[in-house]
């Protein structure tokens, strides 16, 4: 293990479940099958989606780029952590570190943006039905997700920069199971207050900007919800939303929760715990509260089938 003073360091070794040493064949089986389901439903969204007519629709296409996304996500870290409970050494290298942190923080940072683009695609729906159509074009659609991904990238970039340009020399022991902004911070030499700061502040900012466009549209959406002359257009207006704000307050309540403390108050166990909830628990959680139970996009599941069944047949 390699573990110096004034030498550079050029791997890490994690230690987020060597705590859990009998369980990690356990561990392993229950992982692996929660993955294949995640990555099993998200293809079915998504080829269900891109097949069927019915659901080329703004909201349909923005939940087809955030289940891709999660696959995404999901990959960026799930398959180590799975082959590390297999093995013996569980290691990483200094680059392979830096590169699963930039990618994880990337996809993580667009996805915040993502839910507040699918929250304002919500507001239009409801608040301005008539020209749902116009407000909501493809074009406008494919812009919102390419302003996510530009500023998911470019915090991405800045926080990996300035994280992987301190010193290493100390230590390579990582109390984690992948590389997360605070474990790594942990095992720098010396970290200027400014750079935590600078972390600090891009993180609230992520959370917190699209946090605050989602609350603005949910406060348009509910007032105008409560003008609804039949109980039964409220419940169908409130349903359609219910989806994305059960998958928000998880999301930026994980989030916050992880990057929103203060130092003094850093746990490794809790954020290993956390952490296997957003990249295991929330993405598994998130096609069937988005999908699985919803309606139009069953109906659309079943004429899928049942068109893939008579091709098959001829």
């Amino acid at each position: 293990m390699e573990c110096v003073n004034d030498t550079v360091v050029r791997e890490f070794v994690f230690l987020g479940f060597s705590s859990l040493a009998e369980l990690q064949l356990l561990l392993f089986a229950i992982f692996l099958s929660l993955y294949l389901f995640t990555l099993s439903t998200n293809a079915v969204i998504v080829s269900t989606i891109v097949l069927d007519r019915a659901l080329h629709t703004p909201m349909y296409f923005f939940l087809s780029v955030l289940s891709c996304s999660e696959t995404c996500y999901t990959f960026v870290i799930v398959p180590k952590m799975l082959v590390d409970l297999l093995a013996r050494k569980k290691s990483i290298s200094f680059l392979g570190c830096a590169i699963q942190m930039f990618t994880f923080l990337f996809l993580g940072c667009s996805h915040s943006f993502l839910l507040a683009a699918m929250g304002y695609d919500r507001y239009v729906a409801i608040c301005h039905p008539l020209r749902y159509t116009v407000l909501m074009g493809h074009r406008v659609c494919v812009g919102l997700v390419a302003a996510a991904c530009v500023c998911g990238f470019t915090v991405a970039q800045v926080i990996t920069s300035l994280v992987f340009r301190l010193p290493f020399r100390s230590s390579n022991q990582l109390h984690h199971f992948f590389c997360d902004i605070s474990p790594v911070l942990q095992l720098a030499s010396h970290h200027p207050h400014s750079t935590q700061i600078t972390i600090f502040l891009l993180c609230a900012l992520v959370l917190v900007i699209p946090l605050f466009l989602i609350l603005v549209s949910y406060i348009h959406i509910i007032s105008t919800i409560l003008q609804f002359p039949s109980t039964l257009g409220r419940y169908k207006a409130f349903s359609t939303c219910a989806s994305h704000l059960i998958v928000v307050i998880v999301h930026y309540g994980c989030a916050s929760f992880i990057y929103l403390r203060p130092k003094s108050s850093y746990s490794s166990s809790q954020d290993a715990l956390i952490s296997v909830s957003y990249t295991i628990l929330t993405p598994l959680f998130n096609p069937v509260i988005y999908s699985l139970r919803n309606k139009d996009f069953k109906s659309a599941l079943h004429r899928v089938i049942g068109r893939t069944v008579t091709l098959r047949q001829h």
